[in-house]
């Protein structure tokens, strides 16, 4: 299945205009045709078959003939609030992997130690939506805006709490604080991890220091452990 994204279609859309680019990716290089069917889906749980009606490589034109809710296969909330790398490749891998695992929300943060202090978001949120679509997902996770440390464990906060640190401090194992189904937010810190006094910090806020395994982690590598792991509990 190739799939595509919209945002904009609802459950009342009847017809849909493609832009030019995606005229012209479907018509010149996916080859397709009128009356051929193209599968979208607007990132909110919905699937749309949608009968191709004009076949311009300008102005590509669909009519919608069938919708399916696809209720997204996992029953938690995820949320990983994680420092961007200081390489931005890295940060793009895990926002792909993380998409293609299954997570609901991501929040860049800022921290102490931040390298990385500023990060496209634009380019970020087409990343997510090729990831979703290439994974065959219908759930478009939601991608906040960068965010201050300090202000982000001061927002209200649902659920359970957790900052991965790799400090010689007692933390737990992530599997034996999170219950299957429970919402969970995970803090993952920079390079350089988060400072005494984020730690500090964030435990007032109910955040629980936990562990991610014995061996030290590149942030990237800890979101998604993070990620695969809350996965695991759930099954």
């Amino acid at each position: 299945m190739q799939l595509f994204y919209n945002s904009e279609i609802s459950t009342k859309t009847q017809q849909i205009n493609f832009d030019k680019n995606e005229s012209r990716h479907i018509v010149k290089v996916l080859r397709k045709k009128e009356n051929d069917i193209l599968y979208i889906t607007n990132g909110k749980e919905w699937l749309f078959l949608a009968k191709i009606t004009l076949a311009s490589d300008k102005n590509c034109v669909a009519e919608i003939v069938e919708k399916q809710q696809k209720t997204k296969p996992w029953n938690y909330k995820l949320h990983i609030a994680i420092a961007p790398t200081k390489n931005n490749d890295r940060f793009e891998w895990f926002l792909e992997k993380a998409t293609e695992i299954g997570i609901d929300e991501i929040t860049p943060i800022i921290c102490q130690n931040s390298e990385r202090k500023n990060v496209k978001i634009e380019r970020l949120e087409k990343i997510i939506q090729s990831a979703m679509k290439q994974s065959l997902k219908f759930t478009l996770p939601k991608l906040n805006p960068v965010i201050e440390f300090n202000n982000f464990i001061n927002l209200n906060l649902a659920g359970k709490l957790c900052i991965a640190h790799c400090k010689d401090e007692n933390k737990v194992n992530l599997k034996t604080v999170i219950q299957p189904t429970e919402n969970v937010t995970i803090l993952i810190g920079p390079e350089g991890d988060f400072s005494s006094e984020e730690i500090k910090k964030s435990i007032e806020k109910n955040f629980t220091p936990i562990s991610l395994g014995e061996s030290r982690l590149r942030t990237e590598t800890a979101g998604i452990v993070a990620t695969q792991s809350i996965l695991f509990i759930n099954e």
